[in-house]
């Protein structure tokens, strides 16, 4: 089977807006929760988020550039120009495809349109259309480096990151490709997006207490904290990183997705599906749950996504779970962006042979099925590990990734 692997990466995340910044946050364990002013002052329901780092869009764009850019296409451009210039730039052959996830898309951007439409037709500015397209972020890759394979943009909810990492993975495998830019993004910290989360039931209401919200797997949780943030790896054929002489992270070596086609924002709570997603993707990978070091959870801090997910991995591992973390305890729920992050800290994780502590985890029903790394990071020895994403409407998606 071809080898695909990873010699780029980048991130713009609340963790920070460089790899090492973030995983060195992550592996600290600590909350990035906090009161956003703005959602404050506009009086959402829910007002606390995990908001990007500082972030400087100058560094990236030009002023003319900007005003076609909403913060969305911003984060992810910069996201996936980090991971080029990561990877010294993509190989030469044609065959370059770009692949991107986002779970929101403009969605932040088409409030703000709508507001100012209120004001006058006059106020919709010339550029509308192409800031409001979910495909735009992708569309802007290819164009900036001159990808003319598929430009393709997934929208599976919560897991479209890592889907568009796993397609990657299917198209240069396949050889339609033999080089990706692949990753997932979203900007949601928005008035009308929180108060939708919010009415769904999806968020946390820990106003007081913002930075001991988001506790995954702990018997406490009430709900997710929301993120915003991008992730993109360069992925490429082993040989083609070979004859350039990249540097290489590690490797994408296997992926699944299926659906638990059971309700449209709650997963099956008896987690069987998500456990035959692991499962494909271990086979995929030609490995044995025995073969994984630890796994990168989707772990919302959500009541029935947590529950699900442990009863999932208890049984895809079989009763004796590999250490098992959740990024979401720092960084908020990323959506579009959280699975793309996770793929790029669960990499890291594995060459450092360090799993990063999950946020404000105390104990609960979830440490009877599952081993969850919590208080400081936990070393282990280099081995593959697998991701997990999760998504509205029962969209799973695997990973595993193993270092170099």
């Amino acid at each position: 089977m071809t080898r695909v692997v990873v010699t780029g990466l980048g991130v713009k995340s609340p963790a920070g807006n460089t790899v090492r910044d973030a995983f060195a946050t992550v592996l600290a364990g600590k909350s990035l929760a906090t009161v956003i002013p703005a959602l404050a002052v506009e009086e959402t329901p829910v007002s606390i988020g995990c908001p990007l780092a500082p972030f400087e869009p100058l560094d990236y764009f030009t002023g003319r550039e900007l005003r076609t850019l909403d913060r969305t296409s911003q984060i992810g451009l910069a996201a996936a120009a980090d991971a080029v210039t990561d990877a010294g730039g993509l190989p030469a052959e044609e065959g370059r495809g770009v692949y991107v996830g986002t779970g929101g898309g403009g969605f932040a951007a088409l409030e703000s349109l709508i507001v100012g439409h209120t004001l006058g037709r006059e106020k919709v500015p010339v550029h509308a259309v192409p800031t409001l397209m979910s495909s735009s972020t992708a569309a802007r890759i290819a164009i900036r480096y001159g990808c003319r394979g598929p430009c393709l943009t997934f929208n599976t909810a919560c897991a479209s990151g890592a889907t568009a990492i796993g397609e990657a993975l299917r198209a240069i495998r396949s050889g339609v490709v033999g080089s990706a830019v692949a990753g997932g993004l979203d900007a949601l910290l928005s008035p009308l997006a929180m108060c939708a989360f919010a009415r769904v039931g999806a968020l946390s209401e820990r106003m007081d207490s913002p930075a001991e919200a988001c506790r995954p797997f702990d018997e406490e949780r009430d709900g997710f904290v929301m993120g915003e943030g991008a992730a993109f790896l360069v992925m490429e054929r082993a040989d083609l990183a070979e004859a350039r002489g990249a540097r290489v992270y590690g490797e994408v070596s296997g992926y699944a997705a299926n659906c638990d086609a059971n309700h449209i924002v709650a997963p099956l709570r008896d987690g069987s599906v998500a456990a035959d997603c692991m499962r494909a993707a271990l086979l995929d990978a030609g490995l044995t749950p025995g073969d994984v070091g630890h796994v990168n959870a989707h772990g919302t801090s959500t009541p029935h996504n947590d529950s699900a997910e442990a009863i999932a991995l208890h049984d895809c591992f079989g009763g004796s779970t590999p250490p098992v973390t959740s990024t979401k305890g720092v960084t908020g729920h990323l959506v579009g962006g959280a699975g793309a992050l996770e793929a790029v800290i669960a990499l890291l994780s594995a060459r450092r042979g360090l799993v990063p502590p999950t946020a404000n985890f105390t104990g609960g029903p979830a440490a009877e099925l599952v081993d969850i790394v919590h208080g400081e990071p936990r070393s282990i020895a280099a081995a593959p590990v697998l991701s997990n994403s999760f998504g509205f409407g029962g969209s799973n998606a695997c990973l595993v990734l193993t270092p170099a």
